[in-house]
């Protein structure tokens, strides 16, 4: 539990016997009925917290019967001379021990070596393929020019996508949630947020999740304008409904269950209409905004080669080649780079441990980053490379499933916990899931992107004929 940010343990109970004798009854379970806090202050500042647990005021419920508990506590209060802003040095230590350190460094290095690796491999693809690709191409030489696969898709590799609209809306809210969390950790460092205060840290989150709602809309009408003049405002209302409504029956959904249990989880009235009051009167008008900006300062997309009337028939591809051993592949490599460090988070999320390292959490992010876009540069060369024109919604699904496997993850992590019933199992799983969909959104996007500037640099840099 947390009393002012800060982390506080203790035992509820004890199980005494069990040893498997013969003779032996069973186990006893007993609950403590009396906690004794332990409170440090500066001036009118608490600085740290601890619970200690009487075992001399136990209840014995080993009994499967109705048993009347009467809890109670202390609080004993001590002055201490440490500063307000230093309270968190002892979980940062903690953090820092010789066990901890191995972890973190071993995330680190299995992370560069992959990196190292994919560069390797991109620079040899690079070398060795795409160079002799760009020569031949660029000569005048017919019989050599049948060799190179992805030249006779010139005319349809910048053909917009099918469902238009909501490729345009993930491309907007991921840019969003890119924008955020970069915003995020610059707050962190900055010193304006702490990380360690969760109410403050949720109030940021809302607030700038709010106020980024204009990147939104206006990534998503000004790339919808790119190729279509008309249909922009179903692509914008289109984004600001993508991920808050999953969220909000999420949370609507998990409510229902906190108030079936009658515990403290459970949102209260007022919040929830404040919520609905924020995203009516906030949200949807900032996205709105955005999107009108977006229409207005529209731009014309310039493809390096004119795109055909005709869509071009891709030819049968190999089993590894297709999108779901392309997804498996861009996903399971970025995703073992960070699995460590995730792993972390968790259980500073659904455990017990405090997440005390945000550089390294930030150094995390790079990495995942720059291995998404790794990824997309050498799959959708590959898929060009088969006569494959159809690498725009392929680019985000590849960069997007990175978010799966995470989800994947979840579902061994809830496995190996402690955790159990149905109340825990839908609330780890539904807010995992929120937060995986963003994540999806997001590197999806960013392997979009990444794809755009490749590709047009690819037919940039051959001679039309």
């Amino acid at each position: 539990m947390y009393y002012d940010d800060l982390p506080l343990w203790g035992f509820i109970g004890k199980v005494e016997g069990g040893s498997g004798s013969i003779n032996e009854e069973g186990p006893k379970y007993f609950l403590f009925e009396h906690v004794r806090f332990d409170a440090l202050y500066n001036g009118n500042r608490v600085i740290g917290i601890r619970a200690f647990s009487d075992p001399n005021y136990a209840v014995d419920i080993s009994e499967d019967v109705e048993v009347d508990v009467k809890f109670s506590y202390s609080l004993f209060w001590n002055d201490t001379s440490v500063q307000f802003e230093n309270r968190m040095e002892k979980y940062s230590k903690a953090s820092l021990m010789p066990i901890n350190r191995k972890i973190h460094w071993f995330s680190l290095i299995n992370s560069a070596v992959i990196i190292v690796l994919l560069m390797g491999l991109l620079t040899l693809l690079y070398m060795r393929d795409l160079r002799n690709d760009l020569r031949k191409f660029s000569s005048r030489d017919v019989e050599e020019e049948k060799e190179v696969g992805w030249k006779y898709i010139y005319g349809d590799v910048f053909r917009y996508p099918s469902e238009t609209s909501l490729f345009c809306a993930i491309l907007g809210a991921g840019t969003q949630f890119f924008i955020l969390i970069c915003l995020l950790f610059s707050l962190v460092f900055l010193g304006v947020i702490s990380p360690y205060s969760h109410g403050v840290l949720g109030t940021s989150l809302v607030m700038i999740y709010n106020l980024t709602s204009v990147v939104a809309g206006y990534t998503t009408a000004s790339f919808h304008c790119q190729f279509a003049e008309n249909g922009w405002e179903r692509s914008v209302l289109l984004t600001g409904f993508l991920y808050m409504v999953p969220l909000l029956v999420t949370m609507s959904i998990l409510n229902i269950v906190a108030v079936s249990y009658g515990v403290a989880a459970a949102l209260p009235l007022s919040t929830i209409i404040l919520v609905l009051l924020v995203y009516t009167f906030v949200n949807i008008p900032m996205v709105a905004l955005g999107g009108v900006i977006g229409y207005r300062y529209r731009s014309e997309f310039k493809a390096p080669c004119a795109t055909k009337r005709f869509p071009r028939e891709v030819p049968p591809l190999a089993w590894y080649r297709k999108t779901g051993s392309q997804m498996f592949i861009g996903g399971i490599l970025p995703f073992s780079a960070v699995a460590l460090e995730l792993d972390n988070m968790y259980k500073s999320l659904w455990g017990y441990k405090i997440y005390t390292l945000s550089s390294i959490l930030l150094i995390m992010f790079i990495i995942l980053v720059i291995l998404v876009a790794i990824m997309a540069v050498g799959l959708t060369y590959l898929q060009l490379s088969a006569e494959d024109h159809k690498w725009w919604w392929r680019s985000v699904l590849c960069g997007g499933s990175t978010a799966i496997f995470m989800y994947g993850y979840s579902v061994y992590f809830y496995w190996r916990s402690n955790m159990s019933g149905f109340m825990q199992l839908s609330f780890f799983f539904g807010y995992n899931g929120c937060m995986c969909f963003a994540f999806f959104l997001m590197l999806g996007t960013i392997s979009f992107r990444v794809s755009l500037i490749f590709v047009q640099y690819l037919y940039h840099s051959v001679k039309n004929e």
